[in-house]
């Protein structure tokens, strides 16, 4: 490709661009030392525990992970089936889990935040644990999970795990879950009081009972299409501790499985990310393009030196340590032009997950349901 020099930026806008990827390595840099990565460890004490999986059509994936859950020793392992199409409750019944079937989606509320709200009420556990129906639990994870939110002391641990990737697709987009967070939140922040230094991922999410039921359980965030962060943020206003943690090499997820998924995945709560603003989901895919694409267009190697780090330091600290993953780094470039369909998909005033459609908050249409 011919040195597109002449695509210069203005020194302000350098110095901005300077400054986004000094931020970026300095937080990598600290959350390589201090980010938590779960470690085999046996708790001190054992509370009640229980297992608790929301699962519509997801039969696919409870052949692979739903063993891995039972085999982790907790008191009890309960699946709620939310209406699905597919033998998910007679394959979750089979294998040995509880299985309860969902109650009709009332209005108000999302699929996910209703399946764990009435999971929460089924359970018996001092200790709830949500996670989705496609994270795999290597043994001792169920121990490393306790052991750690009984070490922090915490009333809420979120764990990230190790993102699985098959598709090229999905190697190009999918890790961009972990860099957000990597790059953009220092971890020493999430002991500070401040409701705004949170973070949280449904895919694992482990409360004590009395603080979840005192917030309000999932009913607070009943409509919330990101209920994990809010959850997070919800518990520190009112004044609960956080913890997070990396799965590293004892939880994994395979989070979508090839591209378009993971596009129609994405795509669900990235304007809840930008505070509902089209104007703010161009303005961020313009500032992702200037800042990986236009490097290499004009031969700045300053900022594509900037962007390769800033991407293998990522896969490194989250546990994508393969040869396959560590070459991903080179489709940095990219990023861009693969992200461009998830924003196009974000800027519509409706989406449609596993067979059912909502409308965005701000749209005068109610839920549209497929099915219950």
């Amino acid at each position: 490709m011919e040195n597109l020099s002449h695509l210069s930026l203005s020194p302000l806008l350098e110095r901005a661009l300077r400054g986004f990827f000094h931020y970026k390595l300095l937080t990598l840099a600290l959350n390589l030392l201090t980010f938590e990565v779960l470690r085999p460890a046996r708790p001190a004490a054992w509370p009640r525990v229980s297992l608790l999986v929301p699962a519509r059509n997801e039969a696919h994936n409870l052949r692979r992970t739903l063993p891995t859950l039972l085999a982790q020793g907790a008191h009890e392992v309960i699946v709620l089936d939310d209406h699905s199409s597919d033998e998910t409750p007679l394959l979750a019944a089979r294998l040995g889990a509880r299985v309860l079937s969902g109650a009709p989606l009332p209005p108000g509320w999302l699929g996910k935040t209703w399946a764990c709200q009435q999971l929460s009420e089924a359970a018996t556990g001092d200790v709830l644990i949500f996670t989705d129906a496609d994270v795999l639990w290597q043994p001792g994870a169920l121990d490393a999970v306790v052991e750690a939110l009984l070490r922090s002391r915490a009333d809420l641990l979120t764990v990230w795990p190790r993102q699985e990737t098959r598709s090229a697709g999905e190697r190009l987009i999918v890790p961009l879950n972990d860099d957000v967070l990597l790059s953009l939140l220092p971890a020493p922040l999430i002991r500070l009081p401040f409701a705004s230094a949170a973070a949280g991922n449904g895919q694992l999410m482990a409360f004590w009972r009395a603080p979840y039921e005192r917030l309000g359980g999932h009913a607070l965030v009943r409509g919330e299409v990101l209920e994990d962060v809010t959850l997070a943020v919800k518990l520190k206003t009112r004044g609960g501790r956080l913890a997070i943690a990396l799965g590293g090499d004892l939880v994994s997820v395979r989070m979508y499985r090839g591209y378009a998924e993971a596009v129609q995945g994405f795509a669900k709560g990235l304007p809840k990310a930008h505070g509902s603003s089209r104007a703010l989901l161009a303005l961020s895919w313009g500032w992702h393009l200037l800042a990986y694409s236009w490097p290499w267009l004009s031969g700045r190697h300053e900022f594509m030196l900037y962007a390769l780090i800033e991407r293998l330091l990522v896969n490194l600290k989250s546990g994508r340590r393969a040869p396959a993953d560590l070459l991903e780094v080179l489709a940095t470039p990219l990023l861009p032009l693969a992200t461009l369909p998830i924003y196009l998909r974000a800027l519509k005033g409706s989406y449609s997950w596993k067979g059912r459609t909502y409308h965005r908050p701000g749209h005068k249409a109610h839920d549209a349901r497929s099915r219950p």
